[in-house]
This record gives C-alpha cells, structure tokens and sequence, in this order.
C-alpha cells in the first residue's frame, strides 16, 4: 500500500490516476492541502548535473512511491547562475505548485546580486535532502596522480590551465580561488550552466580539471576517463578510499554543497506541511537512501526553523568568502 493511501486512511487497494485525486478529494485524514495540478520542481543549474540528477531521481520516486496525487516536473532553469531560477520563485508568491532544489547559489548570488532584491530568509523551508561532496579532478591522460602533481603541472601552464565550473561565484569559483591562493596557481575560471556540461568539459579535454561532485563526473570515472586527485571533505569517501583529502595535504579546507528544497514565500502553512511531510518520506526511502551512500552524500533531514537557521549561518559564511575572493564589499 502506497504511503500516501495508508495516510490517506482508505480501503488498501492500490489507486492511480484520477482514482488517486479522488482519494485525496474525499479525505482530509492525510492534510488540509494537497496539490490540485503538477507541481514544478525548478532546478537553478542545467541538465546533468547532481542538482539535476537528483531532481529527475525526487521525481521518480514520489511517483513509483505514490507520495502526491500530481507529478513533479523537474524544471531547469540555470541562466544567471541560479539568479533566473531566485527570481523565478519570487515571482511565484504564494503559488504552492512551484518548488525549487537549490545549490549553494543559493547564497552567492544573492549576496552579490543586490539588484535582485532576493531575501532567502522569506522562502519558504522544505527540506535539507543532503549535502554533497566535492572532488578535484583531472582527466586520465594527463597523466596526472597526485595533487603534488596537479600542482606542478598547473603552475607550469599558468593562466593556460583552464578550471571549468558552474556559474560565475559559485561553489566552484570558490573552490578553484582556493586552489589558487593555496598554492600560488593562475588557473583560468571558465563557467558552464550545470554540472553535466563541466563535467563533460573535463571529459572531452576542453578543460584541464574540475571540482566535480561525485554523481556528476561517475560516468567519466567508471570508464576510465578522469581521475579525482584529492577530496574537499574531513575524512576519505567511502566511493574513493585511496584518494586523499585536502586536510591530509596539509590544507584546512572542506567544503560542501547543500541539497536542499525550498518553496516560494507565502505559500501557506498547509501546503509547506505537505511538501515537509513528503519529503520526509522522499529522505526515508531506501532509493534516496541508496543514493546517498552511492554517491558519498551526507547529512540528516532538516526542515523548518533549522533549515532557516543552517541557511542563515551558510549565507554568513558565503559573504565572508566572497569577501575574501573580491566578490562583494
């Protein structure tokens, strides 16, 4: 019996289509709001990447899971890195069938975006699904091993070396002004509009290296085409047990990506339950699960004032790295 049904507290036969609305119309068991039409699930970056994979795999799982009477139709809108997607969910005040995965943009471009006039406090906290992990990653016939390496082959090349990322000011531009300061490197930053397309970059040699997560550049790994070089996490991931960590190197420096789900603001005290509760669900699942210990996530759920709270303190820490880097004032 799906979860929505036992919640629903109907007869245990297994409902679909307008059979599955009905059930919702006929009970109020399961909570006083329920979407009436497909809700769109926005993704701030492009296709391919770990917000995207992530998004499309929400999707099929609260279907298959049978966890809301509509689809979630994933939506990218990554122009702007992520500033079309901000305004996007503000424009949509109040409309409880628009729902966004976000990034780390989710600060960033805010901060240096003061024109957008973009308050993440005033959006509306679903969800904290995870948060992801990042690699350094460089392509396999560079013949590149190690960081030590890394280092010496791009300092030779200077500005010549190419780090593809996503968005200008994003989590990549942070981590690839890191590696510069750190070790006295002149890496060109090139921005892509998603995960997919960088890691793609790396992959076609059109690009020297990449701050991948893992979920974005596996498919390159696994045939041998790349090669993660050291992770930006306290200990080794599981999915890399040989690779080390920038700490073991002697860098203080970890970094993470969060999954999260946000909803416009105002959408209702109904209708922010009801996405809180499935979501829930969505975390609880074994598919997300699986997910997460396939692709070396982190994280328990968070929802509510925490969640306000974690971006809270997230948005203080992006300011003073871009301060840091130049960025904003």
């Amino acid at each position: 019996m799906s979860s929505f049904i036992r919640r629903c507290v109907i007869r245990p036969v297994l409902l679909s289509g307008l059979a599955v609305v009905s059930a919702f119309a006929d009970t109020k068991a399961f909570a006083e709001w329920y979407p009436q039409q497909p809700v769109e699930l926005v993704v701030m970056a492009g296709k391919g990447g770990g917000a995207d994979k992530m998004a499309r795999l929400f999707s099929r799982i609260i279907e298959s899971e049978e966890l809301s009477p509509v689809p979630f139709n994933p939506v990218n809108k990554p122009g702007n890195s992520g500033a079309d997607a901000l305004s996007y969910l503000k424009k949509n005040r109040g409309n409880p069938h628009v729902i966004m995965v976000t990034l780390n943009s989710f600060y960033t471009t805010p901060l240096r975006r003061p024109d957008l006039k973009i308050d993440i406090a005033k959006y509306t906290p679903v969800a904290r699904m995870a948060e992801d992990t990042f690699l350094l990653w460089v392509h396999k016939k560079s013949g590149i091993k190690s960081l030590e390496g890394f280092v010496q082959a791009a300092a030779k090349m200077g500005s010549r070396w190419t780090m593809a990322g996503t968005g200008t000011a994003s989590e990549d531009n942070l981590l690839t002004d890191f590696l510069n300061d750190a070790y006295g490197l002149k890496m060109k930053y090139k921005p892509f509009k998603g995960g997919g397309r960088v890691a793609k970059e790396l992959a076609q040699e059109k690009a020297q290296s990449t701050v991948n997560n893992p979920a974005e550049q596996e498919k390159y790994y696994l045939e041998g085409i790349t090669e993660p070089l050291a992770a930006f996490t306290p200990e080794r991931l599981d999915m890399f047990k040989d690779v080390p960590t920038f700490t073991e190197k002697g860098q203080n420096m970890t970094y993470f990506m969060q999954r999260s789900i946000v909803a416009p603001p105002g959408i209702g005290p109904d209708a922010a339950e009801f996405y809180r509760e499935l979501f829930r669900e969505v975390y609880e699942s074994k598919e997300w699960q699986d997910y997460m210990n396939q692709k070396s996530l982190r994280g328990r759920f968070i929802t509510d004032a925490e969640l306000q709270k974690y971006w809270a303190d997230e948005k203080e820490v992006h300011r003073k790295i871009l301060i840091r880097m130049g960025k904003i004032n």
